[in-house]
């Protein structure tokens, strides 16, 4: 059987001395959405960031569409197809909305314009607001900016820290309706995502962490209708 698209297998790793990852597997097809969920500590944001190269492995490997990408680093991940979302500071608040996305074209040499008109049409509100400054946008508008400029690199794959963090319910499920549009365009999602229920609900696949190691990896309708997961990370 073919490896998926994006695979981390095994990895095992931390900052400094002490692993927080233990033999942790995560991998996304083509067009798919993975989620990452678990309890808090449990190393989700962790796991993501090993996969874009922000920590170093003792174990294991990442492979992209069939490369080993292990040795570079997440700017060379960036190249090959990498689009990377942070939970903070993923935004440049003092630039306007328009710029921010210019900011995401950097590693670009073609006309990106048509790029350009794709972000403003997955998120309008970006186009209305376009010469403001990203700062003064509520905190759902600047995760689409934050989105939108990660999509502006033409990603295979796009990896999002907590995309709803400190958004109201019903700016999350926009949110997720979007994730979900590009998705269909066959760009891959990995996410880490604390409202569980909500991520598992629109996820392909689940990966449920805890203390760094696979605790639970099933389809997302599959993990939602497992008793223990229910009773153990989604509150029964």
């Amino acid at each position: 059987m073919a490896d998926p698209f994006l695979i981390g297998a095994g990895m095992t790793g931390g900052y400094g001395g002490a692993d927080i990852l233990h033999d942790c597997t995560l991998a996304v097809e083509k067009g798919e959405i993975a989620v990452i969920v678990g309890p808090n500590g449990a190393g989700k944001s962790t796991a993501m960031k090993a996969v874009f190269g922000m920590l170093k492995l003792r174990q294991g490997h990442v492979l992209l569409d069939g490369e080993d990408i292990t040795a570079l680093s997440p700017q060379a991940r960036v190249h090959k197809g990498m689009g990377f979302v942070p939970q903070t500071h993923n935004i440049f608040g003092s630039m306007t909305v328009a710029e921010n996305l210019e900011m995401g074209a950097f590693i670009r040499r073609d006309d990106f314009r048509d790029t350009m008109a794709q972000v403003y049409d997955l998120f309008p509100i970006l186009k209305d607001k376009r010469n403001q400054p990203a700062g003064e946008l509520s905190g759902g508008q600047r995760q689409q900016v934050a989105v939108g400029r990660a999509l502006m690199t033409q990603p295979k794959v796009l990896m999002l820290d907590e995309p709803t963090a400190g958004v109201s319910p019903i700016v999350m499920d926009e949110l997720f309706d979007r994730i979900i549009e590009v998705a269909r365009t066959g760009i891959s999602i990995l996410m880490v995502e604390q409202n569980a229920r909500q991520a598992l609900e629109i996820a392909d696949k689940g990966y449920v962490l805890v203390q760094g190691a696979n605790r639970f990896t099933d389809t997302g309708k599959a993990l939602m209708a497992d008793p223990e997961v229910r009773r153990t990370f989604l509150g029964g």
